[in-house]
């Protein structure tokens, strides 16, 4: 499928998290949504998702910015902050409460691991539906005093939604399964939102006609096009590029010390060179580009 294709105007993003660094890997992704905006005559915005008040820094912000300066990136509009849009999406999740489409779950981190049986998705282990079987009454008398997050009933919500596609630039037309991610979280115990409601919702409100992202969150593009059946939502289409992979085999990650693009500033590396390289599929030795 050509991804330039059922557009007007493009819109494409670039949505890091201010929890670290940014590393090779983010430089590489970020580039292929800029040059396909602007060698189409479109825009490339960025989004910081900062909803993680617990992990996210202010100083990682201001690197984020810098450092796509560094490789000459430029994006249109203002920058959009997750953490300033709460209310939005505590909005949308009320209009999932009023078609009893999501529930309370009290359960914690270790309740879910401790269902050693439980097939893994997206996320980690698939929720078991604890929560999902309680009665209205406990359920009641637990929210009030109770942390808990909210999930989707995701057969009930992919009933209602029927069949759903998406189209992705390398996979073709893809048959959306929701299911197999089971009952998601779409507001967390410790923040009003997840990942999965706020970028689909952000993407829709940015205009954003084109995802460009890594592979790591294509189990994730299932649930999002479910939410966003549900919410009456446009359907962007979508490339999920492969990712790139450190010395070890393993993805880039935060975490890798002297590839994040701090670091090789400091290090006197050419930005210039670096992005031409980059866009060429040449990358420092040790790292490559993980299989399809």
């Amino acid at each position: 499928m050509n991804v330039v294709t059922r557009t007007l105007h493009m819109v494409t993003r670039f949505a890091p998290s201010p929890t670290g660094k940014l590393h090779l890997g983010h430089a590489w992704s970020a580039l292929m949504a800029h040059d396909l905006a602007r060698e189409n005559g479109g825009q490339f915005r960025l989004r910081i998702e900062d909803i993680d008040a617990t992990r996210s820094r202010m100083a990682h912000v201001e690197g984020i910015l810098e450092d796509l300066c560094w490789i000459g990136l430029d994006w249109d509009g203002e920058v959009l902050f997750q953490s300033q849009r709460l209310p939005i999406y505590n909005a949308e999740l009320d209009k999932l409460k009023a078609a009893g489409l999501v529930y309370p779950c009290f359960c914690t981190r270790a309740d879910i691991a401790a269902s050693l049986s439980a097939p893994h998705g997206a996320d980690g282990p698939v929720y078991p539906g604890t929560c999902r079987q309680l009665h209205e009454a406990d359920r009641t008398a637990r929210l009030e005093g109770e942390a808990h997050a909210w999930r989707i009933d995701m057969a009930k919500a992919v009933a209602l939604a029927g069949p759903l596609t998406w189209d992705d630039a390398d996979a073709g037309t893809v048959i959306a399964d929701p299911l197999a991610a089971g009952d998601v979280i779409l507001a967390r115990k410790d923040a009003p939102t997840s990942y999965h409601l706020a970028a689909t919702l952000d993407d829709a409100d940015m205009g954003v006609t084109h995802v460009v992202r890594g592979q790591d969150l294509f189990a994730a593009t299932h649930v999002h096009r479910l939410l966003q059946a549900l919410l009456d939502l446009p359907t962007p289409l979508y490339r999920h590029h492969r990712l790139l992979l450190g010395p070890d085999g393993k993805r880039l990650a935060k975490r890798h010390g002297g590839l994040a693009l701090a670091d090789l500033r400091a290090d006197g590396v050419d930005p210039g060179q670096l992005v031409a390289d980059l866009r060429r599929g040449v990358f420092p030795v040790g790292i490559c580009v993980g299989n399809a």
